[in-house]
């Protein structure tokens, strides 16, 4: 009898008790971001990276990507889903901008990237290049929730990996602004720049200073927790990053969001 009442309570136990590997997996990919980016262009097909073919970028859209985009991991997230899917992804690199994190968390707990100026540094990006389809895809996760316009920047210097040149790109801009830290924003180490001006530090590190910031007394990983589980309290935070917040500061046209 008690060997059964203590089968009972077990099993009572184990049904409520939080999946701890459900609990760690979202706490690496909320600290993970921007995941992996690798040191050379590349083509994605079906959820794997292959050599880089630029005669597949003929007819599609050059679109920026400053953040998560970057990397196989995310591509796979948004398009894995899709039969025949493929992306020409190619290395490149941009004068007078950084990547600084947005004043904004998204949905599965990370402080997400935005472009920012950057006189006389230069950072290493990727363009995704994107068809009809695959950039309504991208603008349903980027758009929707807000948090960036889709534009185009003019008078740019980026030159792609292979040596060609664009004066103009399209990209996602940061409606938010960055967080401030002092007078400037933070940069994303996992992002390499030239003449990097700026402080830098990985998300984990971002989250505990969001966290400093908002609920220094609460757990850290309880609060990470709450910015993925809790809508309203993810959007308190948003409100609260934005108070101080600075805008975008190079020219765009908005084309869409």
């Amino acid at each position: 009898m008690t060997r059964t009442l203590f089968s009972v309570i077990q099993g009572l136990m184990s049904a409520y008790a939080p999946d701890t590997s459900d609990r760690q997996a979202a706490l690496a990919r909320a600290r993970g971001y921007p995941y992996p980016i690798p040191n050379r262009s590349y083509h994605w097909r079906e959820s794997r990276t292959h050599t880089f073919d630029p005669s597949v970028t003929a007819g599609r859209t050059p679109v920026l990507a400053v953040g998560s985009n970057q990397s196989p991991e995310q591509i796979t997230r948004k398009f894995g889903h899709v039969d025949g899917a493929e992306i020409p992804v190619q290395r490149c690199t941009l004068q007078d901008f950084d990547v600084v994190y947005s004043a904004h968390i998204a949905g599965y707990g990370s402080v997400p990237a935005m472009l920012q100026a950057a006189p006389g540094t230069t950072v290493t990006l990727f363009v995704n290049w994107l068809d009809e389809a695959q950039l309504a895809a991208m603008h349903d996760t980027e758009l929707r929730s807000g948090n960036y316009h889709y534009g185009r920047l003019d008078r740019i210097a980026l030159t792609l990996d292979g040596g060609e040149t664009l004066t103009s790109v399209h990209g996602y801009i940061s409606r938010r602004g960055h967080i401030r830290h002092g007078d400037e924003g933070i940069a994303l180490a996992k992002v390499t720049a030239q003449n990097r001006q700026r402080p830098a530090r990985d998300t984990a590190q971002m989250l505990a200073h969001v966290h400093e910031r908002i609920a220094p007394d609460q757990a850290l990983d309880d609060f990470i927790l709450r910015l993925i589980d809790e809508s309203d309290f993810r959007q308190s935070v948003i409100a609260d990053l934005s108070t101080d917040s600075v805008g975008f500061a190079a020219a765009y046209e908005i084309v869409e969001g």
